[in-house]
């Protein structure tokens, strides 16, 4: 990774924070109020926070569009957070809950749940509708990443 500063968006206070990229491994936390910027399990976003969360990270972030309900989306849900661990500092992974936040829901005309959407700085690269296993949901970050 490169000495270039990267921008971090804080899941607790949504402060954005500036990180060289050669210390995203060295698990840094939000200066302000001292939150990991790199968790190893996926972080809760909210209509609130998702529009400022993927728009300003520099580091991808895959989001994981589901609903409590929805058999599949809890059956997903370990492999997703194993994913979480395995991709972090690479990717951030989070998860938005479409009842709770149905209008950032709304906006990205789900054709069905769970949904995973892989955004940078904002822009969505890929999508994949379905359950998915840890190594699915590896493969899809992986070979969707843009260029570091």
């Amino acid at each position: 990774m490169t000495e270039h500063p990267l921008s971090l968006v804080c899941s607790d206070c949504l402060a954005v924070n500036r990180v060289p990229g050669n210390r995203l491994n060295d698990r840094p936390i939000c200066g302000k109020c001292q939150t990991p910027l790199l968790p190893a399990n996926p972080v809760e976003l909210t209509d609130r926070s998702f529009g400022k969360f993927v728009s300003r990270s520099d580091v991808p972030v895959l989001v994981d569009f589901w609903a409590s309900w929805c058999g599949p989306c809890r059956m997903m849900a370990p492999s997703f957070a194993e994913a979480a661990a395995d991709l972090s500092p690479r990717f951030i992974l989070a998860k938005l809950d479409t009842d709770a936040a149905a209008q950032t829901a709304a906006q990205f005309s789900l054709s069905g749940i769970p949904t995973i959407i892989l955004f940078h700085r904002g822009s969505e690269i890929a999508r994949q509708t379905g359950a998915l296993n840890t190594a699915q949901i590896l493969q899809f970050a992986r070979s969707n990443a843009p260029p570091s």
